[in-house]
Protein backbone atom coordinates (compact mmCIF):
# COMPACT_ATOMS: atom_id res chain seq x y z
CA UNK A 1 0.00 0.00 0.00
CA UNK A 2 1.48 3.25 -1.09
CA UNK A 3 1.99 6.30 0.93
CA UNK A 4 -0.91 8.39 -0.28
CA UNK A 5 -3.27 6.15 1.46
CA UNK A 6 -2.28 6.16 4.35
CA UNK A 7 -2.00 10.28 4.08
CA UNK A 8 -5.46 9.94 2.54
CA UNK A 9 -6.06 8.51 5.69
CA UNK A 10 -4.43 10.84 8.27
CA UNK A 11 -5.95 13.38 6.21
CA UNK A 12 -9.43 12.36 6.88
CA UNK A 13 -8.79 11.81 10.84
CA UNK A 14 -7.80 15.79 11.16
CA UNK A 15 -10.57 16.81 9.31
CA UNK A 16 -12.42 15.51 12.30
CA UNK A 17 -10.15 16.46 15.03
CA UNK A 18 -9.84 20.01 13.11
CA UNK A 19 -8.22 22.91 14.78
CA UNK A 20 -7.47 23.15 18.51
CA UNK A 21 -7.35 18.89 18.13
CA UNK A 22 -4.40 17.01 18.90
CA UNK A 23 -4.44 13.09 18.01
CA UNK A 24 -1.91 10.52 19.96
CA UNK A 25 -1.53 7.21 19.03
CA UNK A 26 1.04 4.91 20.28
CA UNK A 27 2.05 1.55 18.54
CA UNK A 28 1.35 -1.48 20.36
CA UNK A 29 4.38 -3.03 22.57
CA UNK A 30 6.37 -5.93 22.27
CA UNK A 31 5.00 -9.18 24.02
CA UNK A 32 7.47 -12.00 25.66
CA UNK A 33 6.47 -15.26 24.77
CA UNK A 34 8.86 -16.51 27.28
CA UNK A 35 11.75 -15.44 29.37
CA UNK A 36 14.05 -13.43 26.46
CA UNK A 37 11.97 -14.53 23.84
CA UNK A 38 9.18 -12.25 21.82
CA UNK A 39 6.35 -12.91 20.13
CA UNK A 40 6.62 -12.29 16.35
CA UNK A 41 6.08 -8.42 16.19
CA UNK A 42 2.97 -7.70 14.61
CA UNK A 43 1.77 -3.66 14.60
CA UNK A 44 -1.42 -2.72 16.48
CA UNK A 45 -3.84 -2.37 13.68
CA UNK A 46 -5.25 1.73 14.63
CA UNK A 47 -1.91 3.09 14.22
CA UNK A 48 -0.42 0.74 11.59
CA UNK A 49 -3.72 2.20 9.38
CA UNK A 50 -2.69 5.40 9.65
CA UNK A 51 1.11 5.10 9.43
CA UNK A 52 2.35 1.95 7.82
CA UNK A 53 4.85 2.19 10.08
CA UNK A 54 5.68 -1.75 11.24
CA UNK A 55 8.27 -0.66 14.24
CA UNK A 56 7.55 -1.13 17.98
CA UNK A 57 8.55 1.94 20.33
CA UNK A 58 6.78 4.86 18.19
CA UNK A 59 4.32 7.36 18.80
CA UNK A 60 1.90 8.98 16.39
CA UNK A 61 1.16 13.17 17.06
CA UNK A 62 -1.41 14.84 14.36
CA UNK A 63 -2.10 18.51 14.74
CA UNK A 64 -4.70 19.70 12.16
CA UNK A 65 -3.12 23.36 11.04
CA UNK A 66 0.22 23.16 12.32
CA UNK A 67 2.68 25.31 10.59
CA UNK A 68 5.84 23.60 11.27
CA UNK A 69 3.93 20.13 10.14
CA UNK A 70 1.01 17.80 10.98
CA UNK A 71 2.19 14.62 11.20
CA UNK A 72 4.97 13.72 13.41
CA UNK A 73 6.30 10.42 14.54
CA UNK A 74 8.15 9.26 17.08
CA UNK A 75 10.37 6.26 16.85
CA UNK A 76 13.50 4.57 17.72
CA UNK A 77 17.09 6.44 16.15
CA UNK A 78 19.23 4.36 13.77
CA UNK A 79 21.79 2.51 15.95
CA UNK A 80 24.52 -0.11 14.39
CA UNK A 81 25.04 -2.17 17.57
CA UNK A 82 20.69 -2.43 18.19
CA UNK A 83 20.32 -3.48 14.24
CA UNK A 84 23.07 -5.88 14.30
CA UNK A 85 21.29 -7.78 17.11
CA UNK A 86 18.06 -6.96 16.15
CA UNK A 87 17.72 -5.69 12.46
CA UNK A 88 17.24 -2.94 10.39
CA UNK A 89 15.27 0.44 11.93
CA UNK A 90 13.77 3.27 10.01
CA UNK A 91 15.14 5.77 12.05
CA UNK A 92 13.93 9.73 12.13
CA UNK A 93 15.10 9.83 8.49
CA UNK A 94 13.65 6.98 7.46
CA UNK A 95 9.96 7.81 9.20
CA UNK A 96 9.98 11.16 7.01
CA UNK A 97 11.46 9.66 3.88
CA UNK A 98 9.36 6.55 3.35
CA UNK A 99 6.46 6.91 6.24
CA UNK A 100 5.42 10.60 4.79
CA UNK A 101 6.12 12.31 8.77
CA UNK A 102 6.67 15.88 8.27
CA UNK A 103 8.79 15.62 11.21
CA UNK A 104 10.31 12.71 13.83
CA UNK A 105 12.20 12.86 17.06
CA UNK A 106 13.70 10.11 19.27
CA UNK A 107 10.69 7.82 21.07
CA UNK A 108 13.29 9.07 23.93
CA UNK A 109 12.23 12.52 24.01
CA UNK A 110 8.18 12.30 24.51
CA UNK A 111 7.88 13.17 27.65
CA UNK A 112 10.38 16.39 26.57
CA UNK A 113 8.22 17.37 23.61
CA UNK A 114 4.68 16.09 23.96
CA UNK A 115 3.56 18.16 26.79
CA UNK A 116 4.52 21.37 24.89
CA UNK A 117 2.71 20.53 21.73
CA UNK A 118 -0.28 19.57 24.16
CA UNK A 119 -0.10 23.54 25.34
CA UNK A 120 -1.88 25.34 22.71
CA UNK A 121 -4.43 22.60 22.04
CA UNK A 122 -8.07 23.04 23.69
CA UNK A 123 -8.27 18.74 22.87
CA UNK A 124 -6.92 15.40 22.96
CA UNK A 125 -7.85 12.13 21.34
CA UNK A 126 -6.36 9.25 22.38
CA UNK A 127 -7.23 5.54 22.82
CA UNK A 128 -7.97 5.55 26.61
CA UNK A 129 -8.00 2.49 28.18
CA UNK A 130 -6.16 0.46 25.37
CA UNK A 131 -3.14 0.77 26.49
CA UNK A 132 -2.28 1.39 30.59
CA UNK A 133 1.12 2.48 30.65
CA UNK A 134 0.20 5.41 28.21
CA UNK A 135 -3.10 6.52 29.90
CA UNK A 136 -0.16 6.99 32.52
CA UNK A 137 1.88 8.80 30.61
CA UNK A 138 -0.87 10.96 29.15
CA UNK A 139 -2.01 11.65 32.78
CA UNK A 140 1.00 12.82 33.66
CA UNK A 141 1.56 15.30 31.08
CA UNK A 142 -2.07 16.69 31.61
CA UNK A 143 -0.53 17.19 35.21
CA UNK A 144 2.77 18.71 34.30
CA UNK A 145 0.57 21.10 31.91
CA UNK A 146 -1.76 21.64 35.00
CA UNK A 147 0.76 22.82 36.88
CA UNK A 148 2.53 25.29 34.87
CA UNK A 149 -1.19 27.10 35.19
CA UNK A 150 0.89 30.60 36.50
CA UNK A 151 2.87 30.95 33.81
CA UNK A 152 0.14 30.87 31.70
CA UNK A 153 0.12 27.58 30.24
CA UNK A 154 -3.44 26.11 29.80
CA UNK A 155 -3.88 22.56 29.47
CA UNK A 156 -6.45 21.02 27.03
CA UNK A 157 -9.77 20.84 28.49
CA UNK A 158 -11.25 17.98 26.78
CA UNK A 159 -10.23 14.08 26.77
CA UNK A 160 -11.97 12.51 23.09
CA UNK A 161 -11.64 8.72 22.72
CA UNK A 162 -10.02 8.43 19.47
CA UNK A 163 -10.31 4.80 18.79
CA UNK A 164 -14.34 4.72 18.43
CA UNK A 165 -13.47 7.46 15.11
CA UNK A 166 -10.92 5.00 13.27
CA UNK A 167 -13.02 2.18 13.51
CA UNK A 168 -15.63 3.72 11.58
CA UNK A 169 -13.31 4.91 9.45
CA UNK A 170 -11.66 1.51 9.09
CA UNK A 171 -15.33 -0.51 8.41
CA UNK A 172 -15.41 0.95 4.86
CA UNK A 173 -12.76 -0.31 3.20
CA UNK A 174 -11.26 1.60 -0.17
CA UNK A 175 -9.99 0.25 -3.43
CA UNK A 176 -6.36 -0.16 -1.97
CA UNK A 177 -7.63 -1.99 0.84
CA UNK A 178 -9.74 -4.37 -0.84
CA UNK A 179 -7.25 -5.31 -3.60
CA UNK A 180 -4.72 -6.57 -0.82
CA UNK A 181 -8.20 -8.31 0.51
CA UNK A 182 -8.36 -10.04 -2.17
CA UNK A 183 -4.96 -10.94 -2.41
CA UNK A 184 -4.96 -12.35 0.89
CA UNK A 185 -8.01 -14.35 -0.12
CA UNK A 186 -6.50 -15.84 -3.36
CA UNK A 187 -3.64 -16.96 -0.70
CA UNK A 188 -6.44 -18.51 1.32
CA UNK A 189 -8.16 -20.25 -1.18
CA UNK A 190 -4.67 -22.03 -2.78
CA UNK A 191 -3.82 -22.82 0.81
CA UNK A 192 -7.37 -24.71 1.35
CA UNK A 193 -6.66 -26.30 -1.57
CA UNK A 194 -3.95 -27.82 -0.47
CA UNK A 195 -4.93 -29.02 2.30
CA UNK A 196 -8.16 -30.97 0.71
CA UNK A 197 -6.21 -32.32 -1.91
CA UNK A 198 -3.38 -33.37 0.33
CA UNK A 199 -5.78 -35.31 3.17
CA UNK A 200 -6.03 -38.25 3.86
CA UNK A 201 -6.75 -40.78 6.67
CA UNK A 202 -4.03 -41.34 8.85
CA UNK A 203 -2.51 -38.39 8.94
CA UNK A 204 -2.19 -35.77 12.11
CA UNK A 205 -4.25 -32.47 11.77
CA UNK A 206 -0.87 -30.54 12.56
CA UNK A 207 0.26 -32.00 9.23
CA UNK A 208 -2.85 -30.34 7.58
CA UNK A 209 -2.11 -27.04 9.58
CA UNK A 210 1.58 -27.45 8.10
CA UNK A 211 0.24 -27.50 4.40
CA UNK A 212 -1.75 -24.33 5.16
CA UNK A 213 1.22 -22.68 6.54
CA UNK A 214 3.67 -23.54 3.78
CA UNK A 215 1.46 -22.06 1.34
CA UNK A 216 0.43 -18.89 3.15
CA UNK A 217 3.96 -18.43 2.96
CA UNK A 218 5.35 -19.67 -0.32
CA UNK A 219 2.47 -17.36 -1.79
CA UNK A 220 3.36 -14.42 0.29
CA UNK A 221 1.74 -13.96 3.48
CA UNK A 222 4.21 -13.78 7.13
CA UNK A 223 1.75 -15.63 9.24
CA UNK A 224 -2.11 -16.75 9.43
CA UNK A 225 -4.33 -14.16 10.16
CA UNK A 226 -5.92 -16.12 13.90
CA UNK A 227 -4.93 -19.90 15.12
CA UNK A 228 -5.98 -22.24 12.25
CA UNK A 229 -8.61 -24.45 12.79
CA UNK A 230 -8.04 -28.11 11.65
CA UNK A 231 -10.46 -30.25 13.42
CA UNK A 232 -11.16 -33.99 12.60
CA UNK A 233 -14.20 -35.73 13.61
CA UNK A 234 -15.27 -35.09 16.67
CA UNK A 235 -13.35 -32.14 16.53
CA UNK A 236 -14.77 -30.61 14.20
CA UNK A 237 -17.90 -30.07 16.67
CA UNK A 238 -15.63 -27.93 19.21
CA UNK A 239 -16.39 -23.87 17.69
CA UNK A 240 -12.89 -22.86 18.59
CA UNK A 241 -10.82 -25.95 18.45
CA UNK A 242 -7.02 -25.08 18.02
CA UNK A 243 -5.38 -28.15 19.71
CA UNK A 244 -4.81 -29.51 15.79
CA UNK A 245 -2.54 -32.74 17.67
CA UNK A 246 -5.36 -34.88 16.50
CA UNK A 247 -5.18 -38.34 14.07
CA UNK A 248 -7.79 -38.31 11.23
CA UNK A 249 -9.87 -40.93 10.03
CA UNK A 250 -11.34 -42.00 6.89
CA UNK A 251 -15.01 -41.95 7.10
CA UNK A 252 -14.60 -38.70 9.28
CA UNK A 253 -15.41 -35.10 7.99
CA UNK A 254 -12.80 -32.13 8.77
CA UNK A 255 -13.48 -28.84 9.32
CA UNK A 256 -10.79 -26.27 8.93
CA UNK A 257 -10.96 -22.52 9.33
CA UNK A 258 -7.66 -20.74 8.47
CA UNK A 259 -7.14 -17.92 6.66
CA UNK A 260 -4.02 -15.49 5.66
CA UNK A 261 -2.83 -11.88 6.86
CA UNK A 262 -1.18 -9.88 4.46
CA UNK A 263 0.05 -6.38 5.17
CA UNK A 264 -2.21 -6.56 7.97
CA UNK A 265 -5.36 -7.57 6.23
CA UNK A 266 -7.06 -10.60 7.33
CA UNK A 267 -8.79 -13.51 5.03
CA UNK A 268 -11.26 -16.00 6.98
CA UNK A 269 -12.47 -18.97 4.89
CA UNK A 270 -13.99 -22.39 6.40
CA UNK A 271 -14.59 -25.11 4.45
CA UNK A 272 -15.76 -28.79 6.23
CA UNK A 273 -14.91 -32.14 3.77
CA UNK A 274 -14.56 -35.80 4.08
CA UNK A 275 -11.27 -37.50 5.05
CA UNK A 276 -11.60 -39.85 2.35
CA UNK A 277 -13.15 -37.52 -0.95
CA UNK A 278 -16.37 -38.58 -0.16
CA UNK A 279 -19.48 -37.66 1.66
CA UNK A 280 -21.59 -39.98 3.54
CA UNK A 281 -25.35 -39.99 3.40
CA UNK A 282 -25.84 -38.28 6.55
CA UNK A 283 -22.65 -35.93 6.53
CA UNK A 284 -24.29 -34.88 2.83
CA UNK A 285 -27.79 -33.98 4.54
CA UNK A 286 -26.15 -31.88 7.33
CA UNK A 287 -24.00 -30.44 4.37
CA UNK A 288 -26.64 -29.60 2.01
CA UNK A 289 -28.49 -27.66 4.68
CA UNK A 290 -25.35 -25.55 5.61
CA UNK A 291 -24.39 -24.44 2.18
CA UNK A 292 -28.47 -23.13 1.59
CA UNK A 293 -28.21 -21.63 4.34
CA UNK A 294 -25.15 -19.87 3.76
CA UNK A 295 -26.42 -19.05 -0.18
CA UNK A 296 -29.77 -17.69 2.03
CA UNK A 297 -27.60 -15.46 4.22
CA UNK A 298 -25.46 -14.16 1.26
CA UNK A 299 -28.43 -13.20 -0.87
CA UNK A 300 -29.41 -10.24 2.26
CA UNK A 301 -25.39 -8.70 2.00
CA UNK A 302 -26.96 -5.89 0.16
CA UNK A 303 -27.02 -2.25 1.16
CA UNK A 304 -29.92 -1.08 3.20
CA UNK A 305 -30.50 -4.39 4.70
CA UNK A 306 -29.35 -4.70 8.37
CA UNK A 307 -26.50 -6.18 10.06
CA UNK A 308 -29.25 -9.40 11.06
CA UNK A 309 -30.71 -9.88 8.01
CA UNK A 310 -28.05 -12.45 6.79
CA UNK A 311 -28.21 -13.96 10.29
CA UNK A 312 -31.95 -14.11 10.36
CA UNK A 313 -32.15 -16.17 6.55
CA UNK A 314 -29.48 -18.59 8.27
CA UNK A 315 -31.54 -19.60 10.84
CA UNK A 316 -34.50 -19.99 9.11
CA UNK A 317 -32.91 -22.79 6.77
CA UNK A 318 -31.08 -24.63 9.14
CA UNK A 319 -34.30 -24.78 11.84
CA UNK A 320 -36.25 -26.20 9.05
CA UNK A 321 -33.29 -28.41 7.65
CA UNK A 322 -32.98 -29.79 11.17
CA UNK A 323 -36.85 -30.17 11.62
CA UNK A 324 -37.23 -32.21 8.37
CA UNK A 325 -34.40 -34.50 8.98
CA UNK A 326 -36.26 -35.11 12.44
CA UNK A 327 -33.47 -33.32 14.71
CA UNK A 328 -36.05 -30.97 16.08
CA UNK A 329 -39.39 -31.26 16.71
CA UNK A 330 -42.04 -28.53 16.14
CA UNK A 331 -43.00 -25.68 13.51
CA UNK A 332 -40.60 -23.48 12.43
CA UNK A 333 -41.99 -20.45 14.29
CA UNK A 334 -41.80 -22.33 17.58
CA UNK A 335 -38.51 -23.50 17.16
CA UNK A 336 -37.26 -20.34 15.93
CA UNK A 337 -38.74 -18.42 19.05
CA UNK A 338 -37.96 -20.63 21.44
CA UNK A 339 -34.08 -21.23 20.24
CA UNK A 340 -34.42 -24.69 20.01
CA UNK A 341 -31.83 -24.38 16.98
CA UNK A 342 -29.19 -23.40 18.80
CA UNK A 343 -28.85 -26.78 19.93
CA UNK A 344 -27.03 -27.88 17.03
CA UNK A 345 -25.95 -23.47 15.94
CA UNK A 346 -25.64 -21.71 18.92
CA UNK A 347 -23.05 -19.17 16.99
CA UNK A 348 -23.55 -15.93 15.33
CA UNK A 349 -23.61 -15.58 11.01
CA UNK A 350 -20.83 -13.76 10.47
CA UNK A 351 -18.25 -10.60 11.95
CA UNK A 352 -16.77 -7.46 10.36
CA UNK A 353 -13.72 -8.43 8.19
CA UNK A 354 -10.47 -6.42 7.95
CA UNK A 355 -7.28 -5.45 9.53
CA UNK A 356 -8.33 -7.89 12.47
CA UNK A 357 -9.88 -10.99 11.69
CA UNK A 358 -12.87 -10.25 14.19
CA UNK A 359 -12.60 -5.94 12.83
CA UNK A 360 -13.72 -2.81 14.40
CA UNK A 361 -16.87 -1.11 14.21
CA UNK A 362 -20.40 -1.28 15.85
CA UNK A 363 -23.33 -3.63 14.80
CA UNK A 364 -25.68 -1.96 16.25
CA UNK A 365 -26.64 2.13 16.45
CA UNK A 366 -28.73 3.04 19.28
CA UNK A 367 -29.72 -0.40 19.98
CA UNK A 368 -30.76 -0.80 16.57
CA UNK A 369 -29.25 -3.22 14.00
CA UNK A 370 -26.92 -1.42 11.61
CA UNK A 371 -27.42 -0.68 7.80
CA UNK A 372 -25.03 -2.50 5.28
CA UNK A 373 -23.20 0.40 3.28
CA UNK A 374 -20.97 -0.43 0.37
CA UNK A 375 -17.74 -1.02 1.33
CA UNK A 376 -18.01 -2.87 4.49
CA UNK A 377 -16.70 -6.61 4.79
CA UNK A 378 -17.82 -9.22 6.66
CA UNK A 379 -17.74 -12.94 6.94
CA UNK A 380 -20.95 -15.27 6.35
CA UNK A 381 -20.53 -18.87 8.16
CA UNK A 382 -23.50 -20.69 9.39
CA UNK A 383 -22.60 -24.07 10.58
CA UNK A 384 -24.48 -27.06 12.43
CA UNK A 385 -22.84 -29.25 14.89
CA UNK A 386 -24.20 -32.62 16.23
CA UNK A 387 -21.12 -33.85 18.90
CA UNK A 388 -20.94 -37.38 20.20
CA UNK A 389 -23.89 -38.97 22.81
CA UNK A 390 -26.31 -36.18 20.98
CA UNK A 391 -29.80 -36.52 23.26
CA UNK A 392 -32.36 -38.26 20.70
CA UNK A 393 -30.22 -38.06 17.67
CA UNK A 394 -29.36 -40.95 15.23
CA UNK A 395 -25.96 -41.98 15.78
CA UNK A 396 -25.06 -41.61 12.31
CA UNK A 397 -25.46 -38.37 12.84
CA UNK A 398 -22.82 -37.95 15.37
CA UNK A 399 -19.65 -35.99 15.26
CA UNK A 400 -20.50 -34.22 11.96
CA UNK A 401 -19.86 -30.74 12.40
CA UNK A 402 -20.08 -28.56 9.35
CA UNK A 403 -19.41 -24.83 8.81
CA UNK A 404 -18.69 -23.17 5.74
CA UNK A 405 -17.70 -19.71 5.65
CA UNK A 406 -17.19 -16.90 2.88
CA UNK A 407 -15.25 -12.87 3.03
CA UNK A 408 -18.02 -10.88 1.56
CA UNK A 409 -17.99 -7.31 0.33
CA UNK A 410 -21.08 -4.80 0.13
CA UNK A 411 -21.27 -3.41 -2.78
CA UNK A 412 -23.43 -0.33 -4.07
CA UNK A 413 -26.08 -3.03 -5.90
CA UNK A 414 -25.09 -6.23 -3.77
CA UNK A 415 -22.43 -7.99 -3.01
CA UNK A 416 -19.06 -9.36 -4.08
CA UNK A 417 -17.54 -12.58 -2.48
CA UNK A 418 -14.19 -12.29 -2.48
CA UNK A 419 -13.59 -15.75 -2.06
CA UNK A 420 -16.04 -17.12 -4.37
CA UNK A 421 -12.93 -19.22 -6.05
CA UNK A 422 -13.15 -21.72 -3.32
CA UNK A 423 -15.01 -25.04 -4.27
CA UNK A 424 -17.80 -25.15 -1.61
CA UNK A 425 -20.81 -27.64 -3.32
CA UNK A 426 -20.28 -31.52 -2.58
CA UNK A 427 -19.59 -32.14 -6.33
CA UNK A 428 -16.93 -29.85 -6.67
CA UNK A 429 -15.17 -30.67 -2.89
CA UNK A 430 -15.36 -34.39 -4.18
CA UNK A 431 -13.81 -33.51 -7.73
CA UNK A 432 -11.17 -31.63 -6.56
CA UNK A 433 -9.93 -34.36 -3.84
CA UNK A 434 -10.27 -37.04 -6.49
CA UNK A 435 -7.77 -35.21 -8.70
CA UNK A 436 -4.64 -35.56 -6.47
Amino acid sequence: MDKQEFAHRREELMEIVGAGGIALLPAAPEVSRNRDVNYPYRPDSDFYYLTGFPEPEALLVLIPERPQGQYILFCREKDLEQETWHGRRAGLEGACERYGADDAFPITDIDDIVPGLMESCRRIYYPMGCYPEFDTQVMGWMNQLRGAARRGVNPPEEIIALDHILHEMRLYKSEAELHVMRQAAAISISAHKRAMQICRGGMNEFQIEAELNYEFMRLGSKSPAYPSIVGGGENSCILHYTENNAVLYDGDLLLIDAGAELDCYASDITRTFPINGKFSPAQRQIYEIVLAAQLAAIEQVRPNNHWNDPHDAAVRVIAQGLIDLGLLQGDLETVINNNDYKRFYMHRTGHWLGMDVHDVGDYKIEEAWRLLEPGMVLTVEPGIYIPAESKGVDPTYWNIGIRIEDDVLVTKTGYEVLTADMPKTIEEIECLMAEY
